[in-house]
């Protein structure tokens, strides 16, 4: 089964980030904030495959990356405001490159038609020290719907409490199905499942996301430790202890299949005794009748002879009476001649 990761996370002015540097890093551009002044240069960024920006109809002044994302954070006045939208997907491996940045671009587009928001899409390539699966990509939406003339009211759908979960998951199921969908068309045989493992009855600890910071780290841990390496930051101790529970329930699980295995043909084999026990009583049930039947038969045959013969006997006897009788009345009817 192919990776499922769907997350959705805000960019706010709370933790000191601005729309400007999240677009820049994520494209590997140099963009400048003109609300701060502050210049963001990712130009020399490597693992960027492709990024391409997603607005809606008539709205062609904000497919300009520096001009959305500057009115994004001029449009906000509150210093906690939240400046952008981020869902981070993973990409399944299976699909080429041509593929993969057509499913990005569905999705994004549903975005983009869902929330009437405009959509800075980049696509990245695994690390060189990671999982050469981990094909992903960074989807960077406005927190406003963008109109011909600028950036109209917020989008509260996941904003509010009552409407976000629901949102997230409808859009987690949406990003499943077209994943599930790429993957058809382009003859692969993997298929994403958006529910979690409690959903789905699986007894396994899901990880979790690192991040740029923590996977930076990690990396830098990597190199220094060696083969002695041990997680550094909480998240990636939580993915080796999950990986570590994981491990013990695949060991118990195929334990648990083995044995399941060894009694099907432990059953099986004595079914097949049983079966050739029964065939054999049968088979010897059904001669002893059939020699029953045939000395029952030859029995009745020969009482049918002797029978017969008694009947001849007693024939032959009759006769025999007749004839001594006729004899001795021609014998009397002689004397009396005379």
């Amino acid at each position: 089964m192919a990776i499922c990761h769907f997350d959705v996370k805000s960019v706010s002015r709370a933790t000191g980030r601005s729309a400007i540097a999240a677009a820049a890093y994520r494209t590997g551009e140099t963009l400048t904030n003109d609300r701060d002044g502050v210049t963001h240069d990712y130009a020399k960024r490597t693992g960027v495959d492709g990024k391409f920006v997603v607005v809606p109809s008539g709205c062609e002044w904000a497919a300009d990356r520096s001009k959305l994302w500057n009115a994004a954070e001029a449009a906000e006045r509150r210093k906690d405001a939240k400046v952008a939208r981020e869902y981070v997907v993973a990409i399944p491996h299976e699909l080429d490159a041509p593929a993969r940045e057509a499913l990005v671009r569905g999705f994004a587009e549903s975005i983009v038609e869902r929330f009437g928001v405009a959509a800075d899409v980049a696509l990245h390539a695994p690390g060189k020290d990671g999982d050469q699966r981990n094909h992903h990509a960074h989807i960077l939406t406005t927190t406003r719907v963008v109109e011909p003339d600028g950036l109209g009211t917020k989008t509260r759908q996941l904003d509010v409490a009552s409407t976000a979960a629901a949102e997230v998951s409808s859009l987690r199921e949406l990003w499943a199905m077209q994943c599930n969908e790429a993957l058809e068309k382009n003859h692969q045989k993997a298929r994403v499942e958006p529910r979690s493992y409690a959903a789905q009855g699986i007894d396994r600890v899901p990880g979790v996301h690192l991040g740029p910071e923590a996977t930076a780290i990690e990396r830098r841990e990597q190199k220094a430790q060696g083969q002695n390496y041990k997680p550094r930051t909480f998240k990636a101790k939580q993915n080796a202890a999950a990986a570590e529970r994981n491990a013990v329930i695949d060991a118990a699980k195929k334990l648990i299949d083995a044995a399941e295995q060894a009694i099907t043909r432990a059953t099986s084999a004595a079914k097949e005794v049983v079966d050739w026990f029964s065939s054999l009583a049968q088979s010897v049930g059904s001669a002893t009748i059939e020699k029953e039947q045939k000395e029952r038969a030859e029995k009745e045959a020969r009482e049918r002879q002797k029978a017969q013969e008694r009947a001849k006997e007693q024939e032959e006897y009759r006769k025999r009476l007749q004839e001594i009788a006729q004899r001795r009345g021609q014998d009397r009817g002689r004397g009396r001649g005379r």
